[in-house]
């Protein structure tokens, strides 16, 4: 008999596998290119970074079978710093605060997945008593 759960479970670790080869990929065609050019920029570091938070992720669910939300926070936090980098001097100033705006309240969700993450460790719930 067809077990549907376990062909998405296989079809998910097989996808994770290829994620985490594309992802070598470019981090080789990323340094290839910075050798190419005799020269590292800020955006090329955070790139970099941005490879290694999803090789962790996946080396993550392999390790716990769970993903912690906040790799993904980092990740799109990361990628938006590099966006705003990017798009240099010829940013306009409502666009520059609103992905700031989005950088900050990233940030803070991570702040308070972390902190009720650490409260939910530090408090572990207390046996009822049977009446």
């Amino acid at each position: 008999m067809f077990d549907m759960y376990k062909w998405i479970t296989n079809t998910e670790k097989a996808i994770l596998v290829f994620i985490a080869l594309f992802t070598v990929y470019g981090v080789g065609q990323e340094m290839y290119s910075v050798m190419l050019n005799g020269a590292v920029s800020l955006t090329d570091l955070l790139l970099m970074f941005i490879y290694a938070e999803v090789l962790g992720m996946v080396a993550g669910f392999y390790k716990s079978r769970k993903i912690p939300i906040t790799i993904p926070i980092f990740i799109a936090i990361t990628a938006l710093c590099r966006l705003i980098i990017l798009q240099g001097k010829g940013i306009s100033t409502i666009d520059l605060i609103y992905e700031s705006g989005a950088v900050l309240l990233l940030a803070l969700s991570a702040l308070v997945i972390r902190w009720n993450l650490v409260k939910v460790r530090r408090d572990p719930p207390q046996p009822q008593s049977g009446r």
